[in-house]
């Protein structure tokens, strides 16, 4: 039931460190480009109030956690292999690296903060390389590799379209439609693309333009930079200003593995940590904590909790909505209080929500009930942010 987001970027810029410090799922990390060959899939979780503290009961999660009242929801990620340009002509591992995120709802861009690595992701010395330089080129070949897709036999279609009738945005969707993309996204996206009336004109320039605009409004992305720990607080500013998150997945993997080893207090997102009175720690792990410290108190954290909820809440732009069985005390059949935090769209309706719970109660659909006010919602019920849904359906 979670969406899930693609980590990429050139080779050796991070990602896999990344992706490691959000999951904790370990993966091989090195300092030498396709480190990553076959994609690393794991799930981390972000942060929401849980209306646990509405209700006065303890919740009983089915995934995530809840921890004083902030519920952990699943996210799933998906780590490729290094995206190098001319990729989507299968240069690299770019068919790869390109099938991968098929299905991805977003993606989180790692760019390597130091500027040492060209676009094949060899180290050119620090400083040699603009680390935002990337942007540009990684884009591009995402949107060269659906431009590729929706050319397949385009012009036949068009032809035929021209005879016969129809909607452009229709024979665009059918070419798309395995990619996770909606229909409604894919219109927008041709309105938007200045299409040639005479259809006879389409080139390559249209195709271009349409996919961009499908890659932007149905899968949208931030940019990270990656080994924050290493750049001065001035040049991290500079990359913020630019429109960049600055993490260390490095320190956030310290902290993670530390409080799994019962060191220190830390809960993911945090912009501090405390040493437990009764842990064992050796003079170079005291270091590493200070150093860690250090950093979490200029950069306030290590950035990575809030790249990924920034991208799923504001650029994505998700809600978290509460389904039950029971209106009135928030449980399943079973009496487990709000079992599952479900990540929605903005604008998603009551039916909307039956469906992703699942598919019958979507066709069987009669009513749906607010669990905070008792009213009864029809299927075009908007739904917001902590919302509790009961679904009512005919069996």
């Amino acid at each position: 039931m979670s969406i899930l987001i693609g980590i990429i970027g050139k080779p050796n810029v991070g990602k896999s460190t990344f992706f490691s410090a959000l999951t904790e799922n370990p993966v091989e990390i090195a300092d030498y480009p396709f480190t990553t060959i076959d994609s690393n899939r794991g799930v981390t979780y972000i942060r929401t109030r849980c209306p646990e503290k509405d209700i006065g009961r303890k919740c009983s999660p089915n995934f995530g956690r809840c921890s004083n009242g902030t519920r952990l929801v699943p996210v799933e990620l998906i780590d490729v292999a290094g995206l190098v340009p001319g990729a989507h002509e299968g240069k690299g591992l770019g068919n790869k690296f390109l099938d991968d995120l098929r299905r991805a709802d977003g993606f989180i861009q790692i760019v390597d903060s130091t500027g040492s690595l060209d676009q094949n992701g060899n180290n050119v010395g620090r400083g040699r390389v603009d680390p935002l330089s990337d942007a540009e080129f990684v884009h591009r070949e995402i949107v060269l590799w659906l431009a590729d897709i929706i050319s397949d036999g385009l012009i036949r279609n068009l032809r035929k379209l021209e005879s016969e009738g129809g909607k452009i945005e229709g024979i665009i969707y059918e070419k798309v439609s395995g990619l996770g993309i909606d229909p409604k996204d894919v219109a927008l996206a041709v309105k938007n693309a200045g299409i040639p009336s005479n259809l006879k004109n389409w080139d390559d320039d249209v195709t271009f333009r349409v996919a961009e605009g499908i890659v932007k409004i149905s899968k949208p992305g931030i940019i990270v930079a990656s080994k924050g720990d290493k750049i001065t607080k001035e040049d991290a500013d500079r990359l913020r200003g630019r429109g960049a998150y600055v993490v260390s997945g490095d320190y956030e993997l310290v902290l993670r593995r530390a409080a799994k080893a019962g060191l220190i207090d830390y809960f993911p997102g945090d912009t501090y940590f405390t040493v437990k009175d009764d842990a064992k720690l050796s003079p170079s792990q005291r270091d590493a904590l200070r150093m860690v410290a250090d950093f979490l108190k200029l950069n306030g954290g290590t950035g990575t909790q809030d790249a990924i909820e920034h991208l799923v809440y504001k650029v994505l732009r998700m809600i978290v909505v509460y389904p039950v069985e029971d209106e009135n005390h928030w449980t399943d059949k079973n009496g487990n209080v709000l079992p599952d935090a479900i990540l929605m769209r903005e604008g998603s309706t009551a039916i909307d929500l039956a469906y992703k719970v699942h598919t019958d109660l979507g066709e069987k659909f009669i009513r749906a009930v607010n669990g905070r006010t008792k009213r009864v919602l029809g299927k075009d019920y908007v739904l917001v942010d902590g919302d509790v849904i009961k679904i009512v359906a005919a069996r």
